[in-house]
């Protein structure tokens, strides 16, 4: 697996050129979660309505984007919510380090790409990522899925904020029962990789570029100022029925709640810490025991 460096940005504000690069081929997948600032988090990145969220310690969502990274005695970290979550048995959203052939950080930075694996168990699944991250040693179209439980890589700001997590340098821990050492807000995301991802091994993928989808943004709040000019994703139809099952981070900014509704005629519900709502969500209502928190206009939470 492959890291991406996370670097501040450089003082100047970065121009889109005058064309819309639509990314889209073949490529590679690793997997990663070191716990640092994501590059696509300091500002002057990319035309952007702000960069990516970065997160204290305890995944507050920092007011300020040039706080620098945990990885280099800092204190901010990544966010524990920009963990892969499962739509459907089909379909996954989640966040990646990228590199792109014919791009740049520039034309990165908080796009959106519809990946259908090619390989492995997981050959024929979807997963949309919106990229957070980059670096000069990933290859050419490369994603490096963030996915807790997927090796720390180069630098290692998890030794920081957690005092360690599980597992190989590179590659992660080796079995789902790891997991529930995990921080609570992690393990989520770590089961993901074995449950929905089969803990597939770097497999390969096609993709192209996609409008990002509003939950992936409610948990960035990032959105480039190009983002309309790429097709609208399509979901693949379900085989079966699962939910999502990450929890977001704290945010400081006041939310209020409501009692959820009860299950459908149909049984259908979504587990603690699922999405309940927000733009566009027609999803189902909250397991009882548990109420729609509101987060943002983009996304409400099983509470």
């Amino acid at each position: 697996m492959r890291f991406a460096s996370r670097l501040p940005a450089a003082a100047l504000a970065v121009s889109l050129p005058l064309y819309v690069y639509a990314a889209s081929g073949s490529g590679q997948s690793t997997r990663y979660w070191d716990c640092c600032k994501p590059s696509c988090s300091w500002p002057g990145k990319a035309s952007v309505n702000q960069p990516v969220f970065a997160c204290d310690a305890n995944n507050n969502h920092l007011s300020s984007f040039d706080t620098p990274s945990g990885c280099v005695g800092g204190s901010a970290f990544t966010c524990a919510n920009q963990s892969p979550w499962a739509v459907n048995d089909n379909l996954a959203y989640g966040f990646a380090a990228t590199a792109l052939g014919g791009g740049s950080e520039a034309s990165w930075c908080c796009g959106c790409y519809a990946l259908t694996f090619t390989s492995g168990p997981v050959a024929g699944k979807t997963m949309v990522v919106q990229s957070t991250s980059t670096g000069g040693d990933l290859g050419n179209n490369h994603f490096d899925i963030a996915m807790p439980g997927g090796g720390v890589g180069l630098f290692d700001g998890c030794s920081r904020q957690f005092g360690g997590l599980p597992g190989a340098q590179y590659g992660g821990i080796s079995s789902q029962s790891q997991c529930s050492s995990f921080p609570s807000a992690l393990q989520p995301g770590c089961n993901w990789r074995f449950d929905w991802f089969k803990n597939s091994d770097n497999p390969s993928l096609t993709f192209t570029q996609v409008q990002c989808p509003s939950e992936l943004v409610a948990r960035t709040g990032c959105r480039r100022s190009d983002d309309g000019n790429f097709p609208v994703f399509s979901a693949p139809p379900a085989s079966g029925s699962t939910t999502s099952s990450v929890k977001p981070a704290t945010s400081s900014v006041k939310s209020t709640s409501t009692t959820s509704k009860a299950p459908s005629a149909t049984g259908c519900s979504v587990a603690q810490w699922a999405q309940c709502g927000g733009v566009g969500w027609a999803g189902c209502p909250c397991v009882p025991g548990t109420t729609c928190k509101f987060i943002n206009d983009y996304y409400s939470q099983c509470i």
